[in-house]
């Protein structure tokens, strides 16, 4: 199949069923989290490894942990690592509206990877949903004409009798691709089959006629014991349940929201308690600010097998680590403030400059490392100037142009004299813009990724972020910027020594890994779920 680049030329977006366009298949869920990403990118490799050209889709994404594509749109993050599943680029098609929280009840609405403006939830659902509709028929359309199949996500549940009326993600989006829906529950949280027939019950006729079967997700335990019970649903329900799918610990594929963190930091503190106090490990400790966004920052950190990772909400949890993080914020005036005021500010600069421990900032962490941040058109609160942390010799004030950009360059941070550069790459995500109050050499040179920008000739570097304090101290706007591997290797080397241990010679391979990931995740769900079934529901030949 090919695009024509025209929306809808061949089929209406808004015209349903279009023999010419790709099939579908839908997941939805009983409730938010209950793995309806994850799952998505498990069919999505899947299918690409049945040899077609897949792509995700979910129309309307609220997150704070997002992506930037090739071309340097701002999309859910869930979608550029379902693209990453089915190994092509990401398009804002994949993902048309993203919102990002700000506050209360208050949002930054982002319509094809650009923001449109801020509003509050009865502004977005009266007037911005009706004209979302035709939005996301056409990105839809878009996929559909280029790709084999499309694999679509839900967002929370389809049985929300109170947003149903102008519901763009669940069971009107499944009506106007007239996609077949998998519902996926967590038998872990208890209930799932009152969760399963609660859900069936308060959708229309026609929406449970949709639905073609379920989904049992991250069970623990021996499976014939609920074997009544998925007899007695299918019994209940005429429907078939098409698999129940084991739990997959340390599965190496990142989290969409932070509503996962609570979860992730009780199990990782109860696996590592027989091993904290090693001397051998690392302590890297995150502070896990109240508008924390694009965690997966640090997910290299946390697969590392000498470090012992970890969130810091209070200062009471501070303990003893040798390397503090500042990650991105939704609002950074606010969480600036709410270091202050928790007495987590004064704990981090007495530990960077007393005890020379190792403190390093990402976006919005970077900006608050800084000596001043202004806001004089009041963008992300009503603050109009706060005094940073003051590490580093850097003012920021935030505008309303949005940066987003894909990103590559090096880095000489922890680079011996005369020894070969890092090569880095990352992406970019900030309002805010950033000078030096004195000079300094800054530690990464970057430049926009060549693939949609001019030939590498034409394209100078220029640096980005700031170190202090012999580079115990530093800060960058690359999000992703621990992920690669021999940065992320070097610096942890350099805290090694610090604490007169031995450096590590080869570390972690995480892209690698992660490209791994997506196979094991894949064959373990193959393994428990019912593909040909799916694939007759789809109404296509698996290959």
């Amino acid at each position: 199949m090919s695009h024509s680049g025209v929306p809808g030329e061949r089929c209406a977006a808004d015209a349903g069923l279009c023999s010419e366009l790709a099939p579908t298949i839908m997941i939805q869920g009983t409730a938010s989290d209950v793995g309806k990403s994850i799952l998505t990118a498990a069919l999505c490799r899947i299918f690409v490894q049945d040899g077609f050209r897949t792509a995700p889709f979910k129309s309307q994404n609220m997150s704070l942990n997002s992506y930037v594509t090739y071309d340097g749109k701002e999309i859910g993050r869930a979608q550029g690592v379902q693209a990453d599943a089915c190994r092509i680029l990401a398009t804002t098609d994949m993902n048309p509206i993203l919102l990002k929280p700000k506050q209360d009840m208050v949002a930054q609405v982002i319509v094809h990877g650009k923001p449109l403006r801020d509003l509050d939830a009865r502004s977005y659902r009266e007037t911005y949903l009706p004209l979302a509709e035709q939005i996301v028929k056409d990105a839809l359309v878009r996929l559909r004409s280029s790709y084999d199949l499309v694999v679509m996500e839900g967002a929370g549940s389809p049985a929300e009798v109170n947003l149903k009326d102008r519901d763009i993600v669940n069971m009107r989006l499944a009506g106007w691709a007239d996609s077949p829906v998998l519902l996926v529950a967590d038998i872990d949280r208890g209930g799932v089959f009152a969760s399963i027939v609660g859900t069936l019950e308060i959708l229309t006729p026609e929406e449970r006629d949709r639905v073609k079967g379920f989904i049992i997700n991250k069970f623990r335990g021996d499976v014939t014991l609920l074997k009544p019970g998925l007899d007695w649903l299918e019994e209940r329900t005429g429907k078939p349940v098409l698999g129940v799918i084991p739990y997959l610990h340390q599965l190496g594929i990142e989290d969409e929201d932070s509503a996962s963190l609570d979860s992730k930091r009780v199990k990782r503190h109860m696996a590592s308690n027989n091993h904290t106090s090693a001397p051998h490990l690392l302590d890297i400790a995150v502070i896990r600010l109240p508008r924390l966004s694009n965690f997966t920052d640090f997910d290299p950190l946390q697969e590392e097998q000498d470090v012992h990772f970890r969130y810091i909400e209070h200062l009471s949890e501070w303990g003893t680590p040798d390397a503090v993080l500042l990650p991105g914020s939704k609002n950074t005036m606010a969480d600036l403030l709410f270091l202050q005021e928790s007495g987590l500010a004064e704990r981090i600069v007495r530990f960077a400059r007393d005890q020379k421990g190792w403190v390093i900032g990402i976006c919005a962490g970077y900006q608050m490392l800084g000596e001043k941040l202004f806001d004089p058109d009041l963008l992300e609160s009503d603050i109009a100037e706060l005094a940073g942390l003051g590490l580093l010799p850097t003012e920021t004030v935030f505008i309303s142009d949005k940066r987003t950009l894909q990103v590559q360059g090096y880095s000489e941070l922890f680079v011996p004299k005369g020894s070969q550069r890092i090569d880095i790459d990352g992406y970019e995500i900030h309002m805010g813009r950033t000078r030096y109050v004195k000079p300094l050499d800054p530690p990464f040179q970057i430049r926009a990724k060549e693939v949609y920008h001019a030939p590498e000739s034409k394209v100078e570097f220029h640096g980005d972020g700031a170190s202090a304090l012999d580079g115990h101290v530093w800060g960058t706007y690359l999000h992703g910027i621990l992920h690669n591997d021999s940065l992320r290797l070097s610096w942890l080397n350099e805290i090694r020594k610090w604490k007169g241990l031995q450096p590590v010679e080869a570390g972690l391979r995480f892209k690698e890994k992660r490209d791994m990931a997506f196979d094991k995740l894949a064959d373990h769900v193959r393994s428990y779920l019912d593909i040909t079934r799916i694939y007759e529901m789809m109404k296509v030949s698996k290959r």
